[in-house]
């Protein structure tokens, strides 16, 4: 880790994780239960030089925020044991990461799933199946708007 400045940030419930504060790539958090969908989307994310972390579900999603700082969280919805608008519910209690920007992205495309969405905490909603053509232009939209 040469050439890295870590620096220790103290969360709510006072989980501490370690924020990797001379990176300049943006750190995104993709919580999803398919690994197919995981493995696209780091593909097209990490060649255009993000860092992703996966999670697999909510559980592996906090346990991942206590390791890294996400810059932007990319949340599936349809999970089995939390759906990702209570993940993203729990994740808005916690001050630190009200500035962080979560996009659901979901395969939920009926009317009025756009709006449980934002009115669960997120920030944008895109639907499944991903263009991935445009997910990069898309993500960097939410990463500018929250500087």
């Amino acid at each position: 880790m040469a050439g890295l400045s870590i620096r220790r940030v103290k969360l709510h419930a006072e989980v501490c994780i370690l924020m990797d504060v001379a990176a300049n790539k943006p750190t995104i958090l993709y919580v999803e239960d398919n690994p197919d969908n995981r493995l696209l989307i780091r593909r097209v994310l990490v060649s255009e030089g993000y860092d992703v972390v996966e999670a697999a579900n909510a559980r592996d999603a906090l346990e991942r925020i206590k390791e890294s700082a996400p810059s932007l969280i990319l949340m599936d919805i349809n999970m089995p044991d939390m759906d990702g608008y209570a993940l993203t519910a729990k994740l808005r209690a916690i001050p630190e990461l009200n500035r962080v920007p979560i996009i659901a992205l979901t395969a939920n495309v009926m009317k009025g799933d756009r709006e449980r969405s934002l009115e669960a905490g997120c920030d944008g909603y895109l639907q499944k199946p991903i263009d991935i053509d445009t997910l990069t232009s898309q993500i960097e939209k939410f990463l500018t708007a929250k500087r």
